[in-house]
């Protein structure tokens, strides 16, 4: 006779568990029933996280610019899932006033994920796809360590890369109208050997 199946433990527990976490660990439910947990980010992260989020600036409403609502590190929820991109934006016409929900159950328009050493497998096999087929409209990857940004769309269920820039350049990434200078995002010291 075969074993009983396990039963995968609901959202409401596994998110018990994460709100119960000791300080500076995140928790995501990246599949149903399964908890994931992650210490915070190196330095080199930080940085990039950082500078993505002051260079779309212009477009923040809750930095005093225009068109978005621009989170750092919400909680999301997609049904059975909770994931926590590093950064996360809803367009204003769409979401005049974001709620003040936690976890957040709005599907974001666009996504950031950092890549890290630790992350950078599961950001771009489990949570890029998921991203994608939830409805968020663009997903830019960051990886610091190569100073690269890459920026997904879906098609015909796909992520599929529509812009890529790194390094020094100065350039216009969607879903956004400005343009942004990523020399400043990385660490002098991490440049990529050429």
């Amino acid at each position: 006779m075969g074993e009983p199946a396990l039963a995968l433990a609901d959202f409401d527990v596994l998110y018990r568990q994460i709100q119960s976490l000791p300080e500076g660990t995140t928790g995501e439910i990246v599949e149903p029933g399964g908890l994931r947990t992650m210490g915070r980010p190196g330095k080199a992260h930080r940085r990039a996280q950082l500078r993505v989020l002051l260079g779309l600036g212009g477009s923040n409403q809750s930095a005093d610019g225009t068109g978005w609502w621009i989170e750092l590190e919400p909680e999301v929820r997609f049904g059975p899932r909770l994931l926590v991109p590093d950064l996360a934006g809803w367009r204003v016409d769409r979401v005049p006033d974001l709620p003040d929900e936690n976890p957040i159950t709005l599907v974001p328009d666009w996504c950031c994920e950092v890549l890290s050493g630790s992350t950078a497998r599961v950001d771009r096999l489990r949570k890029l796809p998921r991203y994608l087929a939830e409805g968020v409209g663009h997903v830019w990857l960051v990886d610091a360590a190569q100073q690269t940004v890459e920026v997904y769309v879906a098609r015909d269920g796909l992520p599929v890369r529509v812009a890529a820039g790194g390094a020094d350049e100065r350039l216009v990434l969607p879903p956004f109208d400005l343009e942004v200078d990523l020399a400043g995002w990385w660490l002098p010291e991490a440049a990529p050997a050429p």
